[in-house]
């Protein structure tokens, strides 16, 4: 069937009684048809018999030009989402490889939150000594014996090895600066102000 290319729906059905139709008519007339009104009635008849014809082709037309575009746009979106896996499997595969050439770039970057409060680094014997479960003096948890391990956790001089007796009686080699510095005073726990004693016991606390 040819396309249309007018809609029928927006035709006007002719006068067939005006001169313009007269050889029509005419020849309508010659064929039998009774009179000039009766040859322009079944002109009109014949019109929008046609007419009526042409509206089911056009809607006939309109639904298969609607299928087609259904049909056009569903695989383009196939083509379309066929490319976007095509194009992040090739952007995975490029990550992969990127990780794989330069692991530096991926290292996660530590959210911890920056310390508003003074830290708090208390000596390597004291942190042996909680560490092991073992009494430990408040006195390294107080102003004075954390400024006492701030000096000599800044000191570069090395403090070496030395030889200490091990609970089994046999002389075991041990980190210097992980046993007391007889140096320095350590006030007995019972000696403490009450000052230094909430100082070192909150400290203490934290630490364990």
């Amino acid at each position: 069937m040819a396309i249309l290319l007018d809609n029928p729906n927006d035709a006007i059905i002719p006068d067939f009684t005006t001169g313009e139709h007269g050889a029509a008519r005419a020849r309508l007339i010659a064929d039998g048809v009774a009179n000039d009104a009766s040859a322009a009635q079944l002109l009109a008849a014949l019109w929008t018999m046609n007419n009526n014809a042409a509206k089911d082709a056009w809607a006939e037309q309109v639904q298969e030009a609607a299928r087609t575009a259904e049909e056009a746009q569903r695989l383009a979106d196939k083509e379309e989402q066929q490319r976007q896996v095509a194009l992040e499997e090739e952007q995975e595969a490029a990550r992969k490889e990127d990780h794989k050439k330069n692991k530096a770039k991926f290292v996660p970057v530590a959210t911890t939150k920056i310390p508003t409060g003074p830290i708090v680094i208390p000596s390597h014997y004291a942190v042996k000594k909680l560490k092991a479960g073992e009494y430990c003096e408040l006195h390294y948890f107080t102003n004075v014996g954390l400024a006492d391990a701030r000096k000599n956790l800044l000191s570069s001089e090395p403090k070496g090895m030395i030889l200490l007796p091990s609970e089994d009686g046999q002389q075991i080699w041990v980190n210097a600066d992980e046993t007391r510095d007889t140096k320095s005073a350590v006030t007995r726990d019972e000696n403490l102000s009450w000052e230094q004693f909430n100082e070192a016991a909150l400290r203490m606390i934290i630490a364990m």
